[in-house]
């Protein structure tokens, strides 16, 4: 999969939001004053097609649009391209970075700490039944 540029993302946004639509409801659905331009939106599905990012079906003469991506692969794939990127692939980095960087209250960071130790232990548990399994 390709990773979408931000103006592709905010397509998909859109069309994740409504499931499918044809230009028209993507335009509206974009909740901008005024609308995006119909032509450049076209072209943007039309790339975004190729890219394997949205399908289309014709509904009489108008083209429905669907994502052929879920948001969770685009999600993790940004994810990936910024930490190989900017952070040498490191995990450790980026969170050391965002700890030191931004401002995380005491309650947050808490929860931080909870949802490794949540997955620490889900991860030992999957580790003990692969063991059990061999």
């Amino acid at each position: 999969m390709v990773l979408p540029t931000p103006a592709e993302l905010g397509l998909l946004e859109i069309l994740w939001r409504l499931g499918e639509g044809t230009i028209e409801e993507v335009l509206e659905a974009s909740g901008e004053n005024p609308p995006p331009n119909y032509k450049t939106v076209q072209s943007f599905l039309r790339i975004m097609e190729g890219k394997k990012l949205v399908t289309h079906r014709l509904r009489g003469r108008a083209f429905i649009y669907k994502p052929q991506v879920r948001r969770e692969q685009v999600n993790r794939l940004s994810i990936r391209s910024l930490l190989k990127r900017h952070f040498g692939g490191s995990r450790t980095e980026l969170l050391l970075n965002m700890l030191e960087a931004e401002r995380i209250d005491a309650a947050e960071l808490e929860e931080l700490e909870n949802l490794i130790h949540r997955y620490r232990k889900s991860k030992r548990g999957t580790e003990r039944r692969s063991e059990r399994d061999k």
